[in-house]
């Protein structure tokens, strides 16, 4: 990389006379520049991403879900919201111990991110053992359809779980809703309408 920088000199009559100026080798700058770049990139990826799950945290899930909100309104679009639970999940770390509950809340997650068909759609760790997918333009059919596939890919991969009141395998407890955001209505409520679901 070079930086050059320079002006003409004219005579007194208004004739170019020469060229005064002077090529810098800016190499070094540049490659810090882009290392910095790239740097801050990943930074704003590993803020956005659950450290332990590696799927997207809570901050980008609120984030997106306000601009999707936004984005739904202005299209008058519908709006699908899943809020999933690791049933029993306390008697699973309890006897199992926190590293076993962290290996499952790992292949929870992928499983939930394996069933994502679009783009659009973001599966995020809502916090503790709570899930969230936000399912932009899909009905209530469509969310619900996303909503099973989740509970088969989990109870599919068969993670143990002998202390369970619901089954002796880990399973999930999933909310859906839907709506067609207006200006009037809080994307909280899509949250609530998911979690009494």
């Amino acid at each position: 990389w070079f930086l050059e920088a320079g002006q003409a000199v004219f005579s007194n009559s208004g004739e170019p006379l020469w060229l005064d100026g002077v090529i810098s080798d800016i190499s070094d700058r540049k490659f810090a520049e882009d290392a910095l770049q790239k740097a801050n990139k990943e930074l704003e990826r590993l803020a956005s991403i659950d450290a332990l799950t590696q799927i997207a945290n809570r901050r980008q899930f609120d984030e997106y879900l306000e601009n999707e909100w936004r984005r739904m309104r202005r299209e008058k679009k519908k709006l699908s919201l899943i809020l999933t639970d690791i049933d029993f999940f306390k008697l699973f770390n309890d006897n199992y111990g926190h590293q076993e509950g962290d290996n499952c809340l790992k292949d929870v997650a992928q499983a939930i991110r394996s069933a994502q068909r679009r783009p659009s759609d973001l599966a995020a760790r809502y916090g503790g053992e709570e899930f969230v997918v936000v399912l932009p333009d899909t009905d209530s059919d469509g969310a619900v359809y996303v909503a099973d596939m989740i509970r088969k890919k989990v109870q599919d991969l068969k993670i143990p779980h002998a202390y369970s009141k619901a089954e002796p395998v880990v399973t999930l407890s999933l909310g859906v809703a839907t709506v067609v955001p207006t200006g009037e209505m809080p994307s909280r409520k899509l949250i609530n309408a998911a979690d009494e679901a």
